[in-house]
C-alpha cells in the first residue's frame, strides 16, 4: 500500500506539535474527545438544517475503550463521520481544521459552538502512542475509509468495513520509557481522571466500561468483579444550570470538591453576560485563608474553559494580585486561543472580563459588608491583608476601587470599622481621621500618645499590620479627611489666644532646658519639646516629616543593608512631676540631667517598642539612680 506524504510540513513541524506545544502529555485525551464533541455538533446541526438528515440526537455518545493486553486506547463517536478526501484534507495535512472551515462557512448563524479550530489537536495523540488509526464513516454512506500513521513518515488509506457512522480512533500506547510511564494511559481510573479534569462538561455522555467489586452471593466477606457501563462526564456545568435548578449545598459541594476545601465558600458570585465578551463566572469566597496562601508558593489565578472544555487550571490574568483569594472559573467561547489551546494570548476580550469580574467581585464584597457585617468582619481578618497591600502597592493605582473595603480597629467601638462609618462619627470640630500603630490593639491602647486624642473624644483607628500605615500614607484622606497619626508632631487642635499665649510662655521658660537635654542626647533626637498630647505619662517619642516611627521599624526590619530613621522627637509632659525634677537638676546638676536625658529617651524607647541601644548601660544607670534616693 502505498505511503503518503504530510502535503504541508515537514517531520520537523510534526515533531515539534507532538513535543513542544503541549505541556502535559494528558492533553491528548482532551483534544481527541473534543475533536469528536465537534463531529457530533456537526451532526446534530445538519439535522436540524437538512430535511435528508434523521439522526436520533438522545443517542449521540462518545466511547473510550482500552485494551492492556493490545496496548489500545479507542476513542468513538457517532457523529458527522469523513469521506475518503475529508480524510486526506483533515489528517493529511497539518494545521487544517474542518472544525474551523465549518464554523466560517456558518459564521452568520448563532449558537454554533466548536472547540477545535486548529487543525493540531488531533496530532497530540503522538505524544502518547507510536501508531494511530483512524476509522471513519461520513453519514448517509455505506462506504468507510481507514486512515493509519506512525508519525512524520508518512500515512495510509484505504477502503475498510464499519458497521455505523461516525469515527474511531485507535491510539496503540507507546511501551514505558526510562523516564515516562505510557502505562497509565491504559489505567481506566487514570482515563475517568482526565476526562473529569479537563471533559466533564462536554455535552454528549462519554461512556466506558469499568471495573467495579461486589458483595459475593451466598459467601460474606468474598467479592467478585464485574464490569458495567458508566457515564463518565458530568455534561451540564453548574454554571450553566439556572439558579433555580441549583441550591446552596450544590454550590458548597461543588467547590469543596473542586477546590479542595473542607469548609463551605463563605460567599458565591455567579456572573454572566453576552456582547463584546460573551462569558459565564461562578466564583467564591472562600471562609479560611489556604494554608499557603501568604506563600511564594500561593499561585493565584481562576479556571478558564472554552465551552466546557478546560483550558487553563490557573489564568492568572482573570484576577488581580488584591482579590488573589477567590477561587472560581470562568466559561468563554469568546477568548483567542493559541494553537495547543492551553493559553490564552492577550487579547481585548480577556482584559474586558477581567475588569467586570473585578467589578462584580467588589459588589459582591461590598453587598456582604453591609448585609451580613459577621460574616464580611471574619472575611477581613483572612483576606484583608491582601486588600490592604492593594491599596499600597502600584503607586495607589487602586486605592479608589479598594477602600471602601478596608477595616480598621476602632478604639470607641471596639471592633472593625469602615473608613466610612469613622467618618460619619466624626465630631464637628474634628479636622482629621486619627490613627495610631503598634504589635497589638492592647499594646496601642496604653500607649500615651493616644490621652490627649482620646480624652476630646475622638476615634482612633488602631493600626497592627505593618503595611496598615503605608496604605493610609498611600489613601492621604478619605472624604476630605486626611489621616493623622496621633505620634505626629502637630495634631491638629485649635488653640484659643490665651492657650498660645502660655504655651508661648512656658516655651520660653523650658527653652535652654530642652536644648540641653537635646544635646546631652547627642544627635539621637531631632529635638526635646514640651509636649501637647500628654495628660498622665511622663514622656513620649513623636516624629517630624513624612517617614513616621513606626514605618521606621517596618522598613528597618527588611533584608536590606539600608535602614532609615525618622525625626524623633523626645516629648516631656510638663505637667508630671518629673519635669519639676528636671528644671531643679538643670539649676544644680547638669551631669545628672544628663543621665536623665538618657533614661528618659530610653523609656520613651521601650513604649513605642523600640530595642534600646545598651541595656546594659541602661540597667545601670537606673540602679545608680536608685542608689542615690
Amino acid at each position: 500500500m502505498e505511503v503518503k506524504q504530510f502535503q504541508a510540513e515537514s517531520k520537523r513541524l510534526l515533531d515539534l506539535m507532538i513535543h513542544s506545544i503541549y505541556t502535559h502529555k494528558e492533553i491528548f485525551l482532551r483534544e481527541l474527545i473534543s475533536n469528536a464533541s465537534d463531529a457530533i455538533d456537526k451532526l446534530h446541526y445538519r439535522s436540524l438544517t437538512e430535511e435528508n438528515v434523521k439522526v436520533d440526537s438522545a443517542a449521540f455518545e462518545i466511547r473510550i475503550d482500552l485494551d492492556k493486553e493490545a496496548r489500545t486506547l479507542t476513542i468513538s463517536d457517532n457523529g458527522c463521520g469523513m469521506t475518503k478526501e475529508e480524510l486526506e484534507s483533515n489528517l493529511g495535512v497539518i494545521a487544517k481544521s474542518g472544525s474551523l472551515a465549518f464554523k466560517q462557512e456558518n459564521e452568520a448563524k448563532e449558537d454554533i459552538d466548536i472547540i477545535g479550530q486548529f487543525g493540531v489537536g488531533f496530532y497530540s495523540a503522538f505524544m502518547v502512542s507510536d501508531k494511530v488509526t483512524v476509522i471513519s464513516r461520513p453519514y448517509g454512506s455505506d462506504t468507510a475509509y481507514k486512515w493509519e500513521s506512525e508519525g512524520a513518515d508518512g500515512y495510509t488509506i484505504e477502503e475498510c468495513q464499519k458497521d455505523s457512522y461516525g469515527t474511531t480512533i485507535i491510539l496503540h500506547i507507546l511501551e514505558n520509557r526510562e523516564e515516562e510511564d505510557y502505562d497509565e494511559y491504559l489505567d481506566s481510573y487514570r482515563i475517568q481522571g482526565i476526562v473529569k479534569k479537563y471533559s466533564d462538561y462536554i455535552r454528549y455522555p462519554i461512556k466506558m466500561m469499568v471495573e467495579k467489586s461486589r458483595p459475593k452471593e451466598g459467601s460474606e466477606g468474598e467479592y467478585e468483579t464485574y464490569t458495567e457501563e458508566v457515564t463518565v462526564n458530568s455534561m451540564v456545568p453548574i454554571w450553566r444550570k439556572t439558579k433555580a435548578e441549583v441550591t446552596e449545598d450544590d454550590y458548597n459541594q461543588f467547590y469543596k470538591e473542586k477546590f479542595f476545601d473542607f469548609t463551605d465558600p463563605a460567599r458565591v458570585i455567579r456572573s454572566s453576560t453576552e456582547g463584546t465578551a460573551t462569558y459565564t463566572a461562578l466564583l467564591f469566597i472562600p471562609a479560611r485563608t489556604p494554608f499557603d496562601y501568604y506563600t511564594k508558593e500561593y499561585e493565584k489565578g481562576l479556571q478558564l474553559y472554552a465551552n466546557g472544555v478546560l483550558i487553563m487550571e490557573k489564568c492568572a490574568d482573570l484576577l488581580p494580585d488584591y482579590f488573589s483569594f477567590v477561587k472560581g472559573l470562568v466559561d468563554s467561547q469568546d477568548l483567542s486561543l493559541n494553537i495547543s489551546r492551553e493559553m490564552l494570548q492577550h487579547d481585548r476580550q480577556l482584559k474586558i472580563i477581567a475588569s467586570r469580574l473585578e467589578k462584580k467581585i467588589k459588589s459582591e464584597l461590598l453587598s456582604m459588608q453591609q448585609n451580613d457585617r459577621e460574616k464580611y468582619d471574619a472575611f477581613f481578618k483572612n483576606f484583608g491583608l491582601q486588600l490592604k497591600f492593594g491599596v499600597y502597592n502600584d503607586y495607589g493605582t487602586h486605592k479608589e476601587l479598594l477602600k471602601d473595603l478596608l477595616e480598621f480597629y476602632s478604639s470607641a467601638e471596639k471592633k472593625l470599622v469602615t473608613l466610612k462609618e469613622y467618618v460619619e462619627r466624626m465630631k464637628e470640630d474634628q479636622k482629621f481621621i486619627y490613627y495610631a500603630c503598634g504589635d497589638t490593639v492592647e499594646k496601642i491602647d496604653r500607649l500615651p500618645q493616644t490621652e490627649l486624642v482620646k480624652d476630646k473624644g475622638y476615634e482612633i483607628l488602631y493600626l497592627t499590620e505593618n503595611v496598615d500605615e503605608f496604605a493610609l500614607k498611600v489613601l492621604h484622606e478619605f472624604d476630605g479627611k486626611e489621616f493623622k497619626s496621633v505620634s505626629a508632631g502637630d495634631l491638629g487642635f485649635e488653640e484659643t489666644e490665651e492657650e498660645k499665649k502660655e504655651d508661648e510662655a512656658q516655651e520660653k521658660e523650658s527653652r535652654e532646658l530642652f536644648t540641653f537635654m537635646g544635646e546631652a542626647l547627642a544627635g539621637k533626637v531631632k529635638a526635646v519639646r514640651a509636649s501637647k498630647r500628654l495628660k498622665s505619662h511622663p514622656v513620649c517619642l513623636s516624629s517630624d516629616g513624612e517617614l513616621s516611627l513606626e514605618m521606621e521599624k517596618v522598613l528597618n526590619a527588611m533584608p536590606t543593608d539600608e535602614k532609615v530613621k525618622a525625626e524623633r522627637v523626645l516629648e516631656i509632659n510638663e505637667g508630671h512631676p518629673i519635669f519639676a525634677t528636671l528644671t531643679r537638676l538643670y539649676e544644680t546638676d547638669k551631669e545628672k540631667l544628663k543621665d536623665y536625658a538618657a533614661l528618659l529617651y530610653d523609656q520613651a524607647l521601650l513604649i513605642e517598642g523600640f530595642p534600646i541601644e545598651d541595656p546594659v548601660a541602661y540597667s545601670n544607670l537606673v540602679c545608680s539612680l536608685m542608689a542615690d534616693q
